[in-house]
């Protein structure tokens, strides 16, 4: 009788936890940095009037100011993308009055889910560093280093090696996070069974693309998911392409637009997962405008355009807000970021 009953609760636990991994959906969150609508459509036409966003059924726009202040940075608008907050820019993490935040990354791996960071930045960098960190200043990156080597993140992808090696407090994170195997390919990634991985693709801020910036972030994506998909477990994955943002601050709208192309491919790369695993909600925006950007003239027949930018910094533009799969009609109309974790969250549940 007691085997009967042992194997009838067994039965209930294994049909549970089966049934929570077939409803609860797989999120892909996409931050282009720094894309307003006019990188988008800059982007769009440089590469031949077409882009994986057009592929998405649900099409949003958020507020990004951050607390108190009209304009935001990667650090406030981060926060209230990952952590549902506003808060002070520079700030990572922690709300107005002090408290620390627990982002949807952490959210989501205390309901069972696997967890994936990747970024053309370094990985300690504002973005990233939101859904793992709770510091006071974005510019604390050893600290932040520190919070990712205990943050049980199974895979991330980004530079900034230097900040776990090359340190203060003489400690080397790398040869601490004994659970990771650490690799600094793609060939390398690809082969490892490792269940959890870390590969820094510099040792300090990833080159530009047109520099030379290798892999390509849509192979990263499709790697990374190739291995999540293996795990039969529903994941969180947050991947930015940090760069666009970088090409702002610059007013060179080259570098906005070579780096909107891959962060594109990305984009395309994630969809064509959703569309073949299914329960999988990919979610795309970004966490501000940088640049104020103006397209003045252009030739779609080939291919080109040109702009002008008003600022070296960010602007309060409001961004766009792409869903594609289970739950996206949640993300249409106008809100303020900080919806955007709070739609997340009620996926994950």
């Amino acid at each position: 009788m007691k085997k009967l009953v042992f194997v009838g609760l067994f039965l209930f636990q294994f049909t549970a936890l089966t049934a929570q991994d077939q409803n609860s959906p797989n999120i892909i969150l996409m931050i282009g940095d720094g894309m307003g609508l006019s990188q988008i459509t800059a982007g769009m036409y440089s590469i031949g009037n077409t882009t994986a966003l057009e592929e998405f059924e649900t099409i949003g726009l958020a507020k990004t100011h951050a607390h108190e202040q009209f304009v935001t940075d990667s650090a406030a608008s981060g926060t209230a993308i990952a952590c549902g907050e506003k808060t002070y820019n520079g700030v990572l993490g922690i709300d107005p009055k002090n408290q620390y935040l627990e982002s949807i990354l952490e959210y989501s791996q205390t309901q069972g889910y696997l967890t994936a960071l990747l970024a053309t930045s370094s990985i300690v960098h504002a973005t990233p560093a939101a859904f793992y960190a709770n510091v006071d200043s974005r510019k604390k990156y050893q600290d932040i280093a520190l919070q990712l080597s205990e943050s049980n993140v199974d895979y991330f992808i980004g530079g900034g090696r230097k900040h776990f090696v090359t340190r203060d407090d003489k400690r080397n994170l790398v040869k601490e996070m004994s659970a990771y195997e650490m690799v600094n390919t793609l060939n390398k990634f690809e082969k490892s069974q490792s269940k959890k991985i870390g590969f820094f693709t510099d040792d300090d801020e990833p080159k530009r693309l047109s520099e030379g910036r290798y892999p390509d972030l849509d192979k990263l994506v499709v790697a990374t998911l190739d291995k999540l998909a293996t795990r039969k477990k529903p994941f969180f994955m947050m991947v930015e392409g940090s760069q666009i943002d970088w090409g702002g601050h610059a007013n060179e709208l080259n570098y906005v637009l070579s780096e909107f192309e891959e962060f594109n491919n990305a984009i395309a790369a994630a969809v064509a997962f959703a569309k073949k695993q299914g329960n999988t909600i990919v979610i795309v925006t970004a966490d501000h405008e940088t640049g104020g950007l103006s397209l003045l003239k252009g030739d779609v027949a080939r291919n080109t355009v040109s702009g002008r930018f008003s600022t070296e910094g960010h602007t309060a533009a409001m961004v766009p807000v792409f869903a594609f799969g289970p739950g996206a009609s949640s993300f249409s109309g106008i809100y303020e970021n900080t919806s955007i974790f709070k739609k997340m969250k009620v996926l994950v549940q």
